[in-house]
């Protein structure tokens, strides 16, 4: 089958393999018949490993940075329309979730909420005005 020549400490050997059956081979050595058991089979991998060096961190970099509060919170519009009444005066101090205007919108009355509390700063609205959505109506501090 397979010839093949091996130095092994300075000693030069002739390996034939005559035949191999199962995890059997006939293998003569310089002249010399030998049984060989083979073991299962040791493969080097055949897929390139991709070996990727550390990314070095900036001072910063991939930190998430908390939005600065300043303690001023904006009542905006939920979507066009006419304020028909206001629930605050500037001065007034409101709590998260009271009810500090009521808007008409396609036809309907909707109560506009405050999601945050604290103190009526400015009222940028009257009762009549048209609003777009996003306006600023009030400004709570």
């Amino acid at each position: 089958m397979k010839k093949y020549k091996f130095t092994i400490s300075g000693n030069d050997y002739d390996v034939h393999i005559k035949d191999i059956e199962d995890n059997t081979a006939e293998v003569d050595v310089n002249g010399t018949l030998y049984e060989v058991v083979i073991h299962n089979e040791i493969k080097a991998s055949k897929t390139p490993r991709l070996v990727r060096k550390p990314l070095e961190k900036r001072p910063g970099e991939g930190e998430i940075k908390k939005k600065e509060t300043t303690g001023k919170h904006d009542v905006t519009a939920p979507l066009p329309g006419t304020i028909l009444k206001l629930n605050v005066s500037v001065g007034d101090v409101v709590t998260e979730g009271q009810n500090v205007l009521v808007m008409e919108a396609m036809k309907m009355e909707n109560q506009v909420q405050t999601s945050k509390g604290g103190e009526v700063i400015s009222i940028k609205v009257n009762v009549g005005d048209a609003v777009q959505q996003d306006d600023v109506l009030i400004e709570i501090g």
